[in-house]
């Protein structure tokens, strides 16, 4: 039998060569095919909602390339994970420094985190390593990233309207920037929650596709979630979305020589349309087949072909059984 080997393939003292659960030979120093052919396969670029939508328009075009020195490192793929949930922490922080500056590098590191997302997993499937550990870093990074921008921008307005000391303004501004943390938390919450439940109630993992996740459009849920394509505001709501949006309001601060006022109504109005997404967010869950029941309650039997009924349910009566109609 002849076999296609890969040219770069190292051979082991004892005869062997690494291959991973996928099959596929791991050559020592692979090269950008062989990487995206492990790394990045298309059922997960054709991921639907696991992606960004900055995927396939540049990120997984140049992620391969740091993957790729990443690899003959022994930096594990958790350990990209948690590189990537401290930079998210950082574009909270950065939010604190005033002027445009702070959202800037808000902005790059939003853009760090977005390549550091995508080449843990990937250095994952090089390494032939999965569990529930990274899954686990990695929505933490996700979710505790956009509530550090939020409480960020709210503690930035609040030093920018009361400086020294918080006034009731600053105080406000603080709160509303904590409000709309959580609110983003309990967003983006809902879904793994939606994930949770089915697991609990044991039934199997929904897939990440379009079809999977579709709404019955002659349903009043579904025709509001095809109007909200048009005008997709939850897709603003993630980090890196939120980042652009309060370097944008930065800018038209300073351009009209007046502190943080942009960022104050952004928050206001971000806290306001947050709570409408959320209750949207609900409501799509709550009616739609994915939380659909097992089963859908009674059914009525004749006595005789009911199975035979434990002791506490038999004794509980009559030791015959009456039918409704009966004196």
């Amino acid at each position: 039998m002849t076999h296609n080997f890969p040219s770069n393939l190292q051979v082991s003292a004892d005869g062997t060569v690494p291959v991973g659960p996928d099959g596929l030979i791991r050559p020592a120093n692979p090269t950008l095919a062989q990487l995206r052919a492990v790394c990045q396969p298309p059922h997960v670029r054709a991921r639907k909602n696991a992606e960004h939508w900055t995927a396939e328009l540049y990120l997984r075009h140049i992620s391969i390339y740091f993957t790729r020195v990443l690899v003959k490192t022994r930096i594990t793929a958790n350990q990209v994970t948690t590189l990537m949930m401290i930079t998210g922490w950082f574009m909270g922080a950065a939010m604190l420094i005033p002027g445009i500056w702070g959202p800037l590098i808000a902005v790059v590191l939003s853009q760090v985190q977005l390549y550091l997302d995508c080449c843990d997993g990937e250095v994952a499937r090089w390494r032939g390593v999965r569990g529930p550990k990274g899954i686990f870093i990695d929505m933490v990074a996700h979710h505790s990233t956009e509530a550090a921008v939020a409480v960020g921008v709210g503690v930035r307005v609040a030093m920018g309207v009361s400086p020294g000391a918080f006034t009731a303004d600053g105080w406000a501004a603080a709160w509303a920037g904590a409000t709309l943390g959580v609110l983003l938390l309990m967003n983006r919450s809902q879904s793994i929650m939606m994930h949770a439940s089915r697991a609990f109630a044991g039934v199997e993992k929904l897939p990440d596709t379009s079809e999977a996740r579709a709404m019955p459009p002659a349903s009043l849920i579904g025709r509001l979630r095809s109007m909200a394509r048009f005008v997709p505001f939850h897709r603003m709501l993630h980090a890196v979305e939120l980042s652009l949006i309060f370097f944008a309001a930065s800018i038209v601060s300073a351009v009209i020589g007046q502190p943080v006022v942009a960022e104050s109504w952004v928050i206001w109005v971000l806290l306001v349309a947050t709570v409408g997404v959320n209750v949207g967010h609900f409501c799509a869950q709550v009616f739609s087949a994915r939380l659909a029941p097992l089963s859908t309650g009674w059914e009525y039997k004749r006595p005789e072909d009911v199975q035979a009924q434990p002791v506490e349910l038999t004794g509980a009566t009559d030791a015959s059984v009456r039918t409704s109609g009966e004196n």
